[in-house]
């Protein structure tokens, strides 16, 4: 049996392939791939051949968020079901390092995160159309969800993950900057955590109406109307909590002006060196708390996605087939039109 996968080669080098399935061993299942979200990470190293000093430097089959249907059970699976639609948890800890053993499998020594050009060899990814996997990496997803919402639990875990930093936000007023596909899910995780105050920034205003219709209160276009944030800025700051999606710099010194003396700042966003207003951060004894990834989250971004308790339908702007994985990723690059970008793998 034969997959086609999409296969990068180094920058903007793209290539949909054949390649053998290989027969599931004990403990892992076969999945016929549904569907695959393009993530920031997948673009950069589309557009760019990597990200910071993480560089693509071997052929890599991308793809870390996806869902798919179970397809045939390796021996002694019995927590699963053959055509069960799963999403796909990409996190590979290896249990036995020193943090695996402090219960933090978050910042495994040793991770294996599926479509990652972090390591040599790389992890491969899930943009194919079968896919051999470990079975406890397969979270059920209910059966009234479409493949397209499944695969969104990976980033929604990302987001939960992000909200859990903060602490408890109750009734908390937060800001939000940037709404891409994380910031606008970082908002959803932040109403489903019951914060009572949801402002949003960015440049754009599709941007910001997917923002509205997954929870926020307030969107400020800061391309056009940055002025509306100086009431914010108001005697030292309104908000409790800020969300930093872009990793832009302008993003950073908004969300330490605004945000009031002994807040936090979650950030969420990544990228290269910044200048950062260490004056204020110092001042205002803000707490700069750094996110990454997910743990035990994944199953719950998987619960709340399969009951809609957190409707991601509004996020999943475009669908493609793989056979088009080219032109999935020159409108994932296109911003003012696109937020989630899907490859899907059905036939």
């Amino acid at each position: 049996m034969l997959t086609r996968l999409a296969r990068l080669y180094g920058q903007r080098d793209l290539k949909v392939e054949e390649a053998p399935v290989p027969v599931p061993r004990a403990g892992e299942v076969l999945l016929k791939m549904a569907a695959g979200g393009i993530c920031g990470s997948d673009l950069h190293y589309y557009q760019d051949g990597g990200f910071g000093p993480v560089r693509v430097r071997e052929p890599i089959v991308l793809g870390h968020e996806a869902s798919g249907y179970v397809e045939t059970l390796g021996a002694g699976v019995s927590s699963l079901s053959v055509r069960q639609l799963v999403a796909v948890n990409p996190s590979q800890p290896c249990g036995t390092c020193r943090f695996c053993g402090e219960g933090l499998p978050i910042h495994c020594l040793n991770m294996q995160f599926m479509g990652s050009a972090m390591r040599l060899p790389h992890a491969h990814g899930m943009f194919r159309d079968r896919l051999v996997v470990p079975a406890i990496q397969c979270v059920p997803v209910g059966e009234t969800v479409t493949p397209g919402e499944a695969a969104c639990a990976e980033p929604l875990a990302v987001c939960l993950h992000a909200v859990a930093r903060a602490g408890d936000l109750t009734g908390k007023r937060v800001l939000v900057t940037g709404a891409g596909p994380i910031g606008v899910l970082t908002v959803a995780a932040a109403r489903h955590a019951s914060a009572g105050e949801i402002v949003v920034t960015d440049l754009t205003d599709a941007a910001l109406e997917r923002a509205s219709a997954m929870g926020a209160t307030r969107t400020i276009n800061v391309a056009t109307n940055a002025a509306a944030l100086s009431s914010y800025e108001a005697e030292k700051g309104q908000f409790d909590v800020a969300f930093e999606c872009s990793a832009a710099a302008p993003a950073i010194r908004t969300a330490v002006a605004t945000v009031k003396p002994r807040g936090a700042i979650v950030q969420v966003g990544v990228t290269g060196d910044v200048a950062v207003p260490l004056n204020a951060l110092v001042g205002k004894e803000l707490h700069w708390i750094g996110t990454q990834r997910f743990d035990k989250e994944f199953a719950q971004a998987a619960d709340l996605i399969g009951r809609r308790e957190i409707d991601v339908r509004p996020i999943i702007s475009h669908s493609f087939p793989i056979s088009d994985a080219v032109a999935a990723f020159e409108q994932a690059g296109d911003r003012t039109a696109a937020c989630k970008v899907q490859i899907t793998f059905l036939s």
